[in-house]
């Protein structure tokens, strides 16, 4: 029969287990949760996007916030949905828009309920020359690179977008490439409801884009050092 403190002792190892079986199970359904995102964002399939997030969420884009439901749904089915496919929910025949996930880093809250992810995406997009109508102030064909920091939460056991801050860092357009770089996508200047696609709040600073440099902020310590970018 075991001793009471071998018995005690696996019980304690049982339990460690369990929670770092739990947090790469999370860690995997946030990795999971950011690239189906991307695949629905690639096929303007918005309803699918919105539902991803918490009711409580929020998008950041360019320099606008989109607070709750409400604004998020004025972001994609409002806005993006009416210019990418005329307000139809599907891929638009000639549109090019996929959004590649890469380099992901997600680190899973000791509550077990929350989560930060950093992602890398890069954009191709395009209107193919078939295409009746192209899309008006829209590139026939175009790179764009940014990062995501976002936040996410468990809800009901099911993880949720808490916070997707997209920080758009490149636009070019393909023939010319990134050496000679500009951005289609201008600053917001109005919020809603005074604009009825704007958000509910504009940062105070435009977010600068390539060729400038800029360091989107780590939501993790360096892992040698401890230390948060920026620190002294």
């Amino acid at each position: 029969m075991a001793e009471p403190d071998a018995i005690s002792a696996l019980e304690s190892r049982v339990a460690a287990l369990t929670r770092r079986v739990g947090c790469l199970e999370d860690t995997h359904a946030v990795t999971c949760l950011q690239y189906k995102y991307g695949y629905y964002i690639d096929k303007c399939l918005y309803e699918e996007a919105v539902a991803l997030f918490a009711d409580t969420g929020e998008v950041r884009f360019l320099n606008g916030i989109y607070r709750g439901k409400s604004g998020i749904r004025r972001l994609y089915c409002n806005w993006f949905r009416r210019y990418f496919t005329g307000g139809v929910n599907g891929p638009l025949r000639g549109l090019l828009l996929d959004h590649l996930m890469l380099q992901d880093i997600v680190d899973v809250g000791d509550d077990g309920l929350t989560a930060k992810g950093r992602f890398r995406c890069l954009v191709q997009g395009g209107c193919h020359e078939s295409m009746r109508e192209p899309i008006p102030n829209f590139p026939r064909q175009f790179w764009e690179a940014g990062i995501y920091e976002n936040t996410y939460v468990k809800e009901e056991g099911i993880w949720r977008i808490k916070c997707l801050h997209y920080n758009m860092l490149l636009q070019a357009d393909y023939h010319q490439g990134w050496a000679n770089s500009g951005v289609h996508l201008t600053p917001i200047t109005r919020t809603y409801p005074d604009d009825p696609n704007g958000p509910d709040e504009l940062l105070p600073e435009t977010p600068k884009t390539w060729p400038e440099t800029r360091v989107v902020p780590f939501h993790y310590p360096h892992p040698a050092t401890g230390q948060r970018w920026g620190e002294s």
